[in-house]
């Protein structure tokens, strides 16, 4: 056994790992953390709901409040032919420890709970407060997971300073890159209503299709925003067209387009709904839209939370991070309604969701390192 494969956060790891929490089944993975913190004095709150286990943990009473925030669930391992061991086995080759969630984000979890257990061994009496706030429906519909945990700390007034998300979003080496916000995400259901007929006689029908056609061409050529310093420019993507019986003789009545956004902080949703709508209504359109927002952005500009990890990173793993806003959303557009500074800190994500999903074990301890360091800059033993 080799040194990086005998740490305290690669066995805890490799217990997440082993019990297949698919969405939204958290197979005992939050009780296990919560075993590990009892003895450090946490307080535990478990606010489930809809099928969903959700865990708010939290030691000390005073400011500042920094919590470390994820997700025990994970994708499904999909065919099982394709793994080179079983996924849910933990397994090391390589140099590397393969199973599912390995990067995302169970190692995360396990360098959280080893980091936090190794700084409050250190500091007793450190300034401000830790918290958790982890979930077992981020990969699925997140309708039932960080969300409420949210709203119930919003209802009763509390807020975080801080928090780190322990997505995985290093693209090379472990540090390389922090995601400091996310774009939004807006989809839209679109139905073109027509008038079905034969296709010999369009005379006596209405072609949906082609009455949208124009209006699309008009949507996708249009540069909604220019982006800022975090953001690219707002994009506008259709992802689904149908139309039609089957049948090449039939003009269909009705067209559904699937489409999204994904949308700078210059932008916000309402204008880019009332801009969508005014092509449509232009283009004299039969229609109907529903809307569906599944997350705000947000960014975090630097400051403390990203100074601090900054630094954690250069003085553990010896690398200049960069800041991103690239990718898709994740649970940090939720926390940022009750906390200013919002980070997303984890491995490498070049394996996740695939088969063979791994993380490198020489980056498994400095991740824990990395956020014990955090810990100690802004939450500073000042009391000792």
């Amino acid at each position: 056994m080799t040194p990086a494969s005998s740490g305290d956060t690669f066995r805890l790891a490799c217990e997440l790992i082993s019990r297949p929490s698919v969405t939204p089944d958290d197979c005992g993975c939050l009780d296990l953390i919560a075993a590990r913190l009892t003895p450090l004095g946490f307080r535990f709150e478990r606010i489930d709901g809809g099928g969903v286990c959700n865990l708010w943990a939290r030691r000390g009473e005073t400011e500042p409040v920094l919590c470390f925030a994820g997700h025990t669930d994970v994708v499904p391992a999909g065919p099982l032919e394709g793994w080179d061991s079983p996924p849910f086995e933990p397994t090391v080759r390589g140099g590397q420890l393969f199973g599912r969630g390995a990067a995302d984000m169970k190692t995360s979890l396990a360098a959280f709970v080893t980091g936090i257990e190794r700084f409050v061994a250190a500091h007793p009496h450190h300034a401000g407060s830790i918290a958790l706030l982890l979930t077992s429906d981020e990969e699925g519909i997140a309708r039932h997971g960080t969300v409420k945990v949210v709203e119930a700390l919003a209802a009763r007034g509390e807020r975080l300073d801080y928090c780190v998300v322990g997505e995985p979003t290093s693209v090379n080496t472990l540090g390389d890159t922090i995601k400091n916000g996310r774009r939004g995400s807006l989809s839209g259901t679109l139905r073109v209503k027509g008038v079905q007929g034969h296709v010999a006689y369009p005379q006596l029908a209405r072609n949906p299709i082609h009455e949208f056609a124009p209006a699309l061409a008009e949507l996708a050529s249009i540069r909604w925003d220019e982006g800022n310093e975090f953001f690219p420019p707002t994009t506008w993507q259709v992802s689904n067209i149908h139309a039609g019986t089957g049948a090449n003789n039939v003009i269909p009545g009705t067209c559904e387009v699937l489409f999204n956004f994904r949308f700078a902080s210059v932008s916000s949703a309402d204008e880019l709904r009332q801009r969508t709508h005014a092509v449509l209504d232009r283009h004299g359109l039969d229609y109907e839209l529903d809307w569906h927002l599944s997350g705000k952005p947000f960014v975090t500009a630097r400051g403390k939370l990203v100074e601090a990890l900054s630094d954690a990173i250069r003085d553990t793993a010896g690398v200049e991070t960069e800041l991103s806003t690239s990718g898709g959303t994740s649970d940090g557009r939720f926390i940022a309604d009750i906390c200013s500074e919002v980070v997303e800190f984890g491995p490498v994500n070049a394996t996740i969701h695939k088969v063979n999903e791994s993380v490198v074990l020489d980056a498994i301890e400095p991740l824990s390192a990395i956020y014990e360091r955090t810990l100690n800059a802004l939450l500073p033993p000042n009391r000792d």
